[in-house]
């Protein structure tokens, strides 16, 4: 991922028949790595740099879950939360997983309704866990 331009995986991933994931955070390291461990495991990702662009992208697709970093540009975690509850539809009960560095990860995460959170750095095997509990995929 170049900027905050976002990026999708092929269409054949998108559809595949495992759960969506939509991967908020502007790290491309970061945003690189869980792309291809998330579509290895068998889900469908996208990506966004930023609120602004995860909003943009839910309103073409509803994920079943959300991997949102918090400090963010152009539009933040906090602020991003905010207006995806706000419309009070399907999209505003899509499960949400913070992903910080913070030391009071669990404030914030509480702070934006997420259901969990993870410090970064994180561990995979963990990371997968949460999303199956999340997602009931055990």
């Amino acid at each position: 991922m170049v900027g905050t331009k976002s990026r999708v995986a092929p269409a054949d991933q998108r559809t595949a028949p495992g759960p969506s994931i939509l991967v908020v955070d502007d790290d491309p390291g970061i945003v690189g790595f869980l792309e291809l461990a998330l579509i290895d495991e068998g889900y469908a990702v996208r990506v966004a740099a930023n609120g602004r662009e995860a909003l943009k992208q839910i309103a073409e697709f509803c994920p079943n879950l959300i991997l949102l970093d918090m400090n963010m540009p152009v539009m933040d975690g906090w602020e991003f939360c905010q207006r995806l509850r706000s419309r009070g539809t399907v999209e505003g009960s899509i499960p949400i997983v913070v992903m910080t560095a913070a030391r009071d990860a669990a404030d914030r995460s509480r702070d934006v309704g997420a259901q969990a959170f993870l410090g970064k750095p994180f561990d995979l095997d963990h990371l997968f866990r949460v999303i199956s509990s999340l997602l009931k995929t055990d």
